[in-house]
């Protein structure tokens, strides 16, 4: 009788979900994610950055609303589809339109997936202080156009699931929060 290989020992199936992280630019989404991978260092988790997305996902569009609309729904249904396999998504994208939040969080409900939306708040003052990327000053030269929260709408969450005061707080106490609702909702 031939030897079969012995089977590898199992690992309890992670549920995934999708954490998404919505404010404007420079409030620090990509930061908290990027600390809450790191604490969560073992776990199956992704980030998708909207940054890194676009060109890929949506190279053809601009920032009129249809556009950016389209552009959060295909970042949705990528988080969707990890989320559904086990991952925790980290989706810190701007979506500036309560619509398009709306609509992802409502492909994930259909789908039976966790959604958290998380609204990364600063003061748009705060925000043009940090300037990560040279946006505001781009636009304050008339270089930038469109900019979410400067010349362009960006409409406040009004009920997500939690909001991280990114100029009141800390980077690790944003995580603590995000991993104690992660925690109550048995997500982690």
């Amino acid at each position: 009788m031939p030897k079969t290989a012995p089977r590898p020992p199992t690992t309890p199936r992670q549920e995934g979900a999708t954490v998404w992280l919505t404010g404007l630019p420079s409030s620090g989404k990509t930061t908290v994610a990027t600390a809450l991978e790191r604490r969560l260092a073992g776990r199956r988790v992704q980030i998708l950055d909207g940054d890194e997305l676009r060109p890929v996902l949506s190279p053809g569009l601009g920032f009129s609303r249809q556009d950016r609309h389209a552009n959060v729904q295909r970042v949705g249904l990528v988080a969707d589809l990890l989320s559904r396999h086990g991952v925790l998504t980290l989706v810190p994208v701007i979506a500036p339109y309560a619509d398009a939040r709306t609509a992802v969080r409502e492909r994930h409900e259909r789908s039976g997936t966790p959604y958290l939306e998380v609204h990364v708040a600063a003061p748009v003052e705060v925000c043009a202080g940090r300037d990560v990327k040279g946006l505001y000053a781009g636009q304050r030269a008339g270089k930038v156009r469109g900019l979410t929260g400067a010349d362009d709408p960006y409409e406040v969450p009004e009920a997500p699931d939690l909001v991280l005061d990114t100029h009141g707080q800390s980077v690790d106490e944003s995580v603590a929060a995000l991993c104690e609702l992660l925690t109550a909702r048995g997500l982690i």
